[in-house]
């Protein structure tokens, strides 16, 4: 995109910014998605933890479709193919997953006496075990990238780009 065809006050660096921001993403949610399909047991039992669904068919449901949904979410942001809807859809995912996560992590404060920073478990995010003030502040931070890339007028790098 050149100087000259970008939004007033939008210059290439912002466009560059978003670029990386969708490959970042993208890329990120493919990896974990992938990690979450590859393991689907593992998955299933760490979704369980989380005692929001209690029928065995619906938990079943979300934990065999939500690693492919976060892969192909991935995929779009990747290929620059609804750009937009595809990290709106992500700030759907993650606004309420860190929100859950928050809440267990609250009990396992006020169960164990432990420091709030020094509570870790792992979430079900793909990666592991983690410190959970780290994995709130991951969280907040991809949830503002996906934000930014909702209100960026225009995606450079992409398939399909029709929006100005």
């Amino acid at each position: 995109m050149s100087p000259a065809a970008a939004p007033p006050g939008k210059g290439t660096l912002g466009a560059g910014v978003a670029v990386l921001a969708r490959w970042f993403l993208g890329l990120l949610f493919i990896y974990m998605g992938m990690n979450k399909a590859l393991h689907p047991v593992e998955f299933l039992k760490l979704v369980r933890q989380y005692e929001l669904v209690q029928t065995p068919l619906l938990l079943n449901l979300i934990a065999a479709g939500l690693p492919w949904f976060e892969v192909f979410c991935g995929l779009l942001l990747v290929a620059g193919v609804a750009v937009r809807g595809s990290a709106l859809l992500l700030v759907a995912m993650l606004v309420p997953f860190t929100l859950v996560v928050l809440r267990r992590a609250l009990e396992l404060h006020g169960a164990s006496g432990v420091p709030f920073c020094a509570i870790k478990f792992d979430c079900g995010c793909g990666t592991g075990e983690v410190l959970i003030c780290r994995k709130l502040a991951e969280n907040s931070g991809l949830i503002v990238l996906s934000l930014f890339l909702t209100a960026w007028p225009r995606q450079a790098l992409c398939l399909r780009n029709p929006l100005v």
